[in-house]
């Protein structure tokens, strides 16, 4: 077996019973179990089988209904098929490498002496037409991505105004050599993080702006826009997605067989010309979509499922699982954090007043009750870990106060806060400023007399943690004469609606937003989510010495300035921090593959052509 390194100490393993709260802070009763049940992925074995279908569980109420790699802000568009059809330049690691060296379409950059100029070897890959994939193609996906930003800066939520891909110019020299040039150098580790987004598109069949058209030159700003009119538009009915050639031509191992519009459940089948790593030994691929949990779990226990997640609150199953033939792994997530989006521009209530006030954000911290969370058997049972930084667990950028909570859990403490600032703690008549002004003691900027500390949080249906959590951390505002109402969202109406970057008419929507995880690049910077501007700044955070420090760790060349920028924002709370919770992949155990594979997973990164069947199915 082969055992995976993990912070044990904040670690306890418990027995789930779904659908139970259980409120102290949120401790709960528990009957703790061995976390070997699932710490460990097991070693590749068996003889490989050719054939078979593996039938993957997508995360439940998030379905694809979007193919073009950049769908608009506008459509809220989740893609399909991941990176399994379109690479991008570089491919994501787990192993501890800037990227995955073997999967990516290019050799590491090469930097000039002054930061300014990175050039990039091509390596040897195909697409499923037949034609190599160049620089150019490259290229045409950069140009495309700067039209795409140019229609809206929400279009791709790792923009920010006057940062990649602004003042950054790419050029094919060859077919196999691609140089982009900076006016400001960047970090080379954030570059490859920004280059691990940028999928690879075919230029010599997509650069067209109507069906049968010409070839046009995408290098032309304006040819460029048109292309990338088109591209959407071709993408905007599902219905066409498996029959359109368009989207046949691939570079990834798989191409789209079949989608289901009215549910979002696609198949892909291998692509012939991919010459990654892989044999490619399955036949099929089907993603199969869920509306719940429980629905997940009932096709395990009918063994119909290949692969998939299984939900903490079933936690106490895995033994029941192993039984049926399956393998359970779990983990922390890599570069993830779990935190509650704070909106500083809703006025319902002056809420953006309120929030804004940092010693707000440090009492509703103290609120939290992290360890109680983990141990509650009715939100992670055991599996997760406490985490207070946006750096997430285990990282090489760890904050200057470690794994310590800044603001641990401590309601006393935040009822001091609130009532050394101005404001008297009425549990049952609620909360209000009665020393309203902008003195250390008084309640703050744009305060008045007899606030009171009301706001709405909305809720992802799934999983079943946030909802739980959420629940309990209103439970304990109460307890405080704060009034919390939670509104329950699918995550693709949230994540379609709530964003001020992108979606400002629903900004006095909701207060606080809790989908689960930020999922980070392995250069984990906030830049982009919490830098004033960000494309994926959803709550409107901006703070000065935020921007600065989030500019020192992307273009500068200090090896400690992300630390610097995980502690400032981590102590300074543009969310509110949950515990990280234990990602649980579950797969058949006669289906085998390298384990690197498996634990990819743990970031929604799917290599079944790497993966064969032991037995015939």
């Amino acid at each position: 077996m082969s055992k995976v390194p993990r912070r044990r100490a904040r670690l306890l393993i418990a027995l789930a019973t779904a659908g139970v709260l259980l409120v102290t802070g949120c401790t709960g009763t528990s009957t703790q179990v061995d976390s070997s049940l699932y710490d460990s992925l097991p070693d590749e074995g068996g003889t490989p089988v050719d054939g078979g279908t593996v039938t993957i569980a997508m995360t439940p109420g998030l379905t694809p209904n979007y193919i073009y790699p950049y769908p608009p802000s506008a459509v809220g568009g989740t893609t399909i098929g991941y990176d399994l059809m379109w690479r991008a330049l570089y491919r994501t690691s787990l192993e501890g490498e800037p990227f995955d060296a073997a999967a990516s379409l290019a050799e590491a950059p090469t930097f000039s002496e002054d930061g300014l100029t990175a050039t990039i070897a091509m390596k040897d890959y195909t697409w499923s037409n037949g034609k190599p994939v160049t620089a150019h193609d490259v290229v045409f996906s950069f140009d495309l991505l700067k039209a795409a930003i140019a229609e809206s800066p929400a279009n791709w939520s790792f923009y920010t105004p006057g940062q990649f891909p602004d003042g950054v110019t790419a050029t094919a020299d060859a077919d196999d050599t691609l140089t982009l040039k900076f006016e400001t150098a960047y970090n080379p580790s954030y570059l490859v993080s920004l280059l691990q987004l940028l999928y690879v598109m075919p230029s010599a069949d997509w650069s067209i702006a109507e069906t049968d058209g010409p070839i046009l030159d995408y290098t032309q700003p304006a040819n460029a826009a048109a292309i990338y009119a088109y591209l959407t538009a071709q993408s905007s009915d599902p219905s066409t997605f498996a029959t359109n050639p368009l989207w046949q031509v691939v570079n990834g191992p798989y191409q789209l067989a079949a989608f289901e519009s009215t549910t979002g459940s696609f198949s892909l089948t291998p692509n012939p010309e991919y010459s990654g790593p892989g044999d490619a030994r399955i036949e099929r691929v089907d993603f199969k979509a869920f509306t719940s949990a429980a629905a997940v779990y009932n096709q395990y226990e009918a063994g119909t499922l290949t692969v998939g997640r299984l939900d903490a609150s079933y936690a106490s199953k895995i033994d029941e699982l192993r039984k049926k033939g399956y393998n359970v792994y779990g983990a922390p997530a890599p570069a993830r954090f779990d935190g509650l989006v704070l909106n500083f521009e809703n006025t319902v209530d002056n809420f953006d007043k309120v929030i804004g006030q940092l010693y707000v954000r440090q009492a509703l911290q103290h609120l939290i009750d992290q360890p109680g969370y983990i141990k509650s058997r009715g939100i992670h049972s055991g599996t997760a870990s406490e985490n207070y930084s946006t750096g997430g667990l285990n990282s090489p950028y760890p904050p200057e106060f470690g794994d310590e909570a800044t603001y641990p859990f401590d309601p006393k403490a935040a009822e001091k806060l609130l009532t050394d600032h101005g404001w008297e703690v009425d549990p049952e008549g609620g909360t209000v400023c009665v020393r309203p002004g902008t003195g250390e003691d008084e309640c703050g900027e744009g305060i008045p007399d007899g606030q009171k500390i009301s706001f709405t949080i909305a809720s992802a249906n799934e999983p079943a943690y946030v909802g739980a959590r959420d629940l309990a951390f209103a439970s304990q505002l109460k307890k405080l004469g704060i009034d919390a109402k939670i509104v329950t969202k699918s995550l693709n109406y949230m994540y379609a609606n709530y964003g001020n970057s992108y979606a400002p008419a629903t900004t006095n929507e909701w207060s606080m937003q809790d989908f689960g995880p930020f999922i980070q690049t392995a250069y984990p910077t906030s830049n982009g989510s919490f830098n004033t501007g960000g494309g994926f700044n959803l709550g409107s955070y901006s703070n000065a010495e935020a921007d600065e420090l989030m500019n020192a760790s992307t273009l500068g060349s200090d090896p400690d300035a992300l630390s610097a920028e995980v502690t400032m924002l981590s102590k300074d709370l543009p969310v509110l921090f949950f515990p990280t919770p234990d990602t649980l992949i579950v797969w058949k155990d006669t289906l085998s593959g390298p384990p690197s594979t498996f634990r990819s997973m743990l970031k929604f990164s799917y290599s079944p052509e790497q993966w064969y069947f032991t037995e015939k199915q």
